[in-house]
């Protein structure tokens, strides 16, 4: 696990390094030529004594960021090799000399990585299926540039993306903020020739392969293998987050037929409490169990939202940040449960979309006057069921505002575009977008801010390949049919019937009593002014707190600016 970055113009080194050093504070590694400066930060997980980079053979350099799950395995493809380490970026440098393209049908990893020919002077960058991994790309002229975090390209000359901001007021996400600055989509891999030339090796693909009971016997099958390969894949202690969920209860549940495990609850003064379900499973398996009361420093929250490099809404970011830091005290590596809701339909708002109650709604009159509740969720399906496009998804998604813009539209047009039913669409969208570039990137930054590496399971290629042609995924008006319907036979009865809840925080209490002073402090710069018209003091209820957080989040993010040494182009 590493931060890596490359550049083709002379940086200070040290600087990036500074920047990456979170990432990786194990190790460190550089390599350049005429053209190509590469630098590495190591979090030292696979072969710990040996495992350097920048890595070389013959013409080949390579830097990684990841891990390869399988990659013994694989090694008794790649006889033909001489192998000096015991490390998966070896193994990952030989797999692409003998397969190229090819290679990513072996793979089942979390990666971002780079490989260098010094004789051709071609350079190839890949991405993980999921986007597990981050990786951004900087364009300015003939300058290129590719990173693990926005934050390393900083002290770069760069210009704000006004038609970005709009997106990220429209969605609550975005790409990152800059004009400059792309994210290098997600199963896809580049050549950079002159020019960068991307190609997807990876989509989702919606089939009925799968009866429900093929789905649910085929979902331990997957289970127990992804999560074997993550335990055994590293030389350090592998943990997990144990929130009380069927998620990562499942993944504790089968992480524990190998392997005694250390777990983590967090719990905190605020609405986020399920360490009593946890305490049941840990118990069940007897776990070497932790739970973590966190007393958020809110001090801290400015240089949290500041670390993502780009305007981030995800509140939950701030819990995530302090239970990272706190498991990182015992161990270097956790397992998750990142990915089941979106690859298994976990969150409510899919539900009346499977039953397509959602044609019915579209006849019935809005319900007004509510920001939270059965009326409010009723509400936003009405609304939604009359909009199409990106309104429909927006409405869906966040319901906080829409504003008109070039990629605002073109994303509009893109959702239109989609030939699929409004379940598998949201389904979708869900995993290309609020999953790669909210709650990945959420966890990616909140745990390597903390030199914590986080495991997914059920990102592993085989649940990829295989989770979107399973069928049955609602069943009787409940969520997660299919891991549902597993947990039975793993887990208590209270966390298989458990309401879903996300990673909740304060936020109406946090807005409008703990950090009022802050936040309206931060809002008075009036950047989102720029964007939209909108009275902050008028503001209340559930609804008006995530508005607040919106605009506070992007402010944080403009006044990080002001820090670096840089030309700064607003409009």
């Amino acid at each position: 696990m590493c931060g890596i970055a490359g550049f083709n113009f002379k940086v200070d080194k040290e600087a990036v390094f500074n920047a990456l050093h979170h990432r990786g504070p194990d190790e460190r590694g550089e390599f350049s030529d005429e053209l190509f400066s590469f630098f590495h930060m190591r979090l030292s997980i696979q072969d710990i004594s040996n495992g350097h980079q920048p890595f070389r053979f013959n013409e080949y350099v390579i830097i990684f960021n990841g891990e390869i799950y399988n990659h013994l395995a694989l090694r008794d493809e790649l006889k033909e090799f001489n192998f000096k380490t015991n490390s998966d970026t070896e193994t990952l440098l030989y797999l692409y000399i003998k397969y190229k393209e090819k290679m990513f049908e072996k793979i089942d990893g979390m990666f971002a990585f780079a490989i260098y020919n010094t004789k051709t002077k071609k350079l190839f960058l890949a991405r993980d299926r999921a986007g597990k991994k981050p990786l951004f790309i900087y364009k300015k002229g003939k300058n290129f540039a590719f990173a693990s975090e926005i934050n390393v390209f900083k002290f770069l000359d760069l210009s704000i993306d006004e038609e970005d901001i709009k997106f990220f007021l429209t969605f609550g996400f975005c790409e990152s903020g800059f004009k400059e600055i792309k994210e290098f989509p997600a199963g896809s891999f580049g050549i950079l020739d002159k020019e960068l030339k991307i190609k997807s090796y990876f989509d989702i693909n919606f089939c009925k392969k799968y009866s429900f009971k093929e789905s649910v016997s085929l979902a331990d099958e997957l289970l127990e293998k992804s999560v074997k390969n993550r335990l055994f894949s590293s030389d350090v202690e592998v943990g997990a987050f144990l929130s009380g969920g069927i998620d990562s209860s499942l993944i504790v549940a089968k992480a524990s037929e190998f392997k005694k495990l250390k777990t983590f609850t967090v719990r905190f003064d605020g609405s986020y409490d399920e360490s009593t379900l946890a305490k049941k499973v840990a118990e069940k398996y007897n776990t070497e169990h932790y739970t973590i009361d966190i007393d958020i420093d809110l001090t801290k929250i400015k240089k949290i939202i500041s670390s993502y490099g780009k305007p981030f809404f995800d509140s939950s970011a701030i819990p995530s940040y302090f239970v990272s830091k706190k498991a990182r005290e015992y161990v270097k590596v956790v397992l998750n449960g990142d990915g089941a809701d979106e690859l298994f339909a976990g969150y409510r708002r899919y539900v009346p979309l499977f039953y397509h109650l959602d044609k019915i709604a579209k006849f019935l009159p809005n319900i007004t006057g509510y920001d939270r509740g059965i009326r409010y969720f009723l509400d936003r399906l009405i609304r939604a069921s009359k909009a199409s496009g990106g309104k429909w998804y927006n409405i869906l998604l966040n319901d906080l505002f829409w504003i008109d813009g070039v990629k605002v539209k073109k994303f509009d047009e893109f959702v239109r575009s989609l030939k699929l039913n409004n379940f598998n669409k949201l389904l979708f969208l869900d995993f290309k977008y609020n999953l790669d570039k909210d709650l990945l990137m959420k966890m990616d930054i909140a745990t390597m801010q903390n030199s914590l590496e986080a495991r997914s399971p059920f990102l592993s290629k085989y649940f990829l390949e295989n989770a979107f042609c399973m069928d049955g995924k609602i069943k009787a008006f409940k969520t997660k049919a299919i891991l549902r319907e597993l947990a039975k036979k793993y887990l208590p009865n209270e966390i298989v019937y458990a309401k879903k809840r996300g990673f909740e925080v304060p936020l109406k209490r946090w807005m409008f009593e703990d950090l009022r002073d802050v936040v309206f402090d931060t809002l008075k710069q009036g950047f989102y002014k720029n964007f939209i018209d909108i009275d902050i003091e008028k503001l209340k209820g559930d609804r008006g707190a995530k508005v607040l957080y919106l605009l506070f989040s992007l402010e944080v993010w403009y006044e990080s600016l002001k820090t670096y040494r840089r030309r700064i182009d607003v409009f």
